[in-house]
């Protein structure tokens, strides 16, 4: 039974992640997106997508990037 690194909770149905060399325990998907996924410097929300990046920076969107004054992104082909 493992202990959510996120939420505290301990659960028979734990699941790991290992990112970079470290792993982390977490008793749900919300939990390990709350500790993982990048969040928009924009609007703050979780990027859970495949998002976008410019500059060392990370947007969910086109829109968001625009508002930021960034042009021209686009989602990978």
């Amino acid at each position: 039974m493992g202990t959510c690194a996120t939420c505290g909770n301990r659960y028979d149905k734990s699941f790991d992640v290992t990112r970079d060399g470290k792993t982390l325990t977490f008793d749900s998907f919300e939990c390990a997106i709350q500790a993982l996924a990048p969040t928009c410097c924009v609007c703050s929300c979780r990027i859970i997508g495949h998002g976008l990046e410019a500059n060392g920076q990370y947007f969910c969107c086109d829109h968001c990037a625009e508002k930021h004054g960034i042009e021209g992104l686009r989602d990978r082909l």
